[in-house]
């Protein structure tokens, strides 16, 4: 069987029970300390080939229809125990295929996002429920990596120091006119018209996000100074002093980016600043999961450095900073997956049963993508002159420190 084939081939420290259609259990591996064993049984005869070609997509679908079961063990311990064996290895035949001619297909099909197709794909995922987003995300609806400086934080603590680490790269002073490209729920951009005395326009494609964007702007009396917008990066006119993208980037698609930092580059003012803060891959190009394309994120796509930093030198930008998360967005994932589990029955209540298997499969994947497979967050902050930000870091720790006392004193 090619499905055996496969596991045998990958499965190296841990053990993997299969239990066919047939009833008939096959052992893969070896109990290792730290690593739970796990036992799985398969319903449809047809998965042992499907899982054997394709477990890239074939594995989410079954467990979303329940012929993929777990018996002994939890989802998170069957994809952890995968994920950390086949580490940055293709999952089955079709991966390695798609690996092979899947790069040249994404870019000119796959990740070609012009204005219609971007706004399906936001509309896909971003117009669901406010109420099934408030079950697992914090306080604020961060829907993207929170940075976790100490051990032991709480994931809205973590998301409250992601806005001030922002911030702080931003250089932000009274009267400055900020864009905040993907603005989400509105609140990075409340949040930093609450640390200065500026002006923020923020865009989505999302009218579900739209809608609660200017309901909190109206709540926290904001509305004079932030303002939100149903509207394309590659739309809007103007000029501004600052500009900050936050978990937006994903969306556009490698044969957008050149147009994406052109855009950039014309938006901001001379003296501009801007901050880019997106998900990578430590691995060099790749392929998007055709799971995670198909039911979570059409048209998106993960970048390797190698395939942003070009763009970036052609729009004639400087690339004054670069940082790199590397378990930040893991520890976020945990604490999404642990909320959702709790209040699972409410999700169901607001969807379905297959809805739910669906994003705990998407929000164990994930999590494991960034512990086994290289996934990371980088942040680049970019500028048009060479002299827009200080010439050392130190400032970014100041205004970090200032922020957080700022915080501290508006709540």
């Amino acid at each position: 069987m090619l499905l055996f084939r496969f596991l045998r081939s990958i499965i190296r420290q841990g053990s993997l029970t299969v239990v066919d259609a047939r009833g008939q259990p096959h052992h893969f591996g070896s109990e290792t300390d730290g690593i739970r064993p796990v036992r799985i049984r398969l319903t449809d005869p047809a998965l042992e080939w499907k899982l054997g070609l394709h477990p890239g997509l074939y594995a989410g679908e079954a467990y979303m229809d329940g012929t993929l079961q777990m018996v002994d063990g939890s989802l998170y311990d069957f994809i952890e125990l995968v994920t950390r064996n086949a580490g940055f290895g293709h999952m089955g035949p079709a991966g390695a295929f798609a690996q092979r001619i899947g790069a040249r297909m994404q870019r000119f099909i796959q990740q070609r996002n012009p204005l219609d197709r971007s706004r399906r794909n936001v509309a896909h995922h971003y117009d669901l429920s406010r109420q099934f987003y408030d079950l697992f995300l914090d306080a604020d609806r961060q829907y993207s990596c929170a940075y976790f400086p100490r051990p032991g934080m709480s994931l809205d603590q973590a998301q409250e120091a992601k806005k001030r680490h922002i911030a702080a790269k931003l250089l932000l002073k009274p009267g400055l006119r900020v864009l905040d490209i993907g603005c989400g729920w509105g609140g990075m951009a409340l949040t930093l018209a609450k640390l200065a005395d500026i002006q923020v326009t923020g865009i989505t494609l999302s009218k579900e996000q739209l809608a609660v964007a200017r309901e909190r702007a109206d709540a926290a009396g904001l509305s004079d100074r932030v303002r939100f917008e149903l509207c394309d990066y590659r739309e809007l006119p103007g000029r501004f002093d600052r500009i900050v993208s936050v978990g937006m980037f994903e969306h556009v698609g490698v044969p957008q980016y050149p147009t994406f930092f052109a855009r950039v580059h014309d938006l901001l003012t001379d003296d501009g600043v801007a901050l880019l803060h997106a998900i990578g891959r430590s691995e060099g190009p790749g392929t998007t999961n055709p799971w995670i394309r198909k039911y979570i994120f059409p048209g998106g796509y993960s970048p390797a450095l190698s395939e942003v930093t070009p763009a970036v030198e052609r729009a004639g930008l400087w690339l004054t900073d670069m940082e790199i998360w590397r378990l930040h967005y893991a520890e976020t994932l945990r604490h999404w997956r642990e909320r959702f589990l709790a209040r699972r029955e409410q999700a169901k209540a607001l969807y379905d049963e297959r809805f739910c298997r669906m994003w705990e499969f998407y929000l164990v994947g994930a999590e494991c993508a960034f512990r086994y497979q290289g996934h990371m967050v980088f942040q680049m902050q970019l500028a048009r002159d060479i002299g827009a930000v200080p010439l050392a870091r130190d400032y970014m720790l100041v205004d970090e420190k200032r922020n957080a006392h700022n915080q501290t004193r508006a709540a």
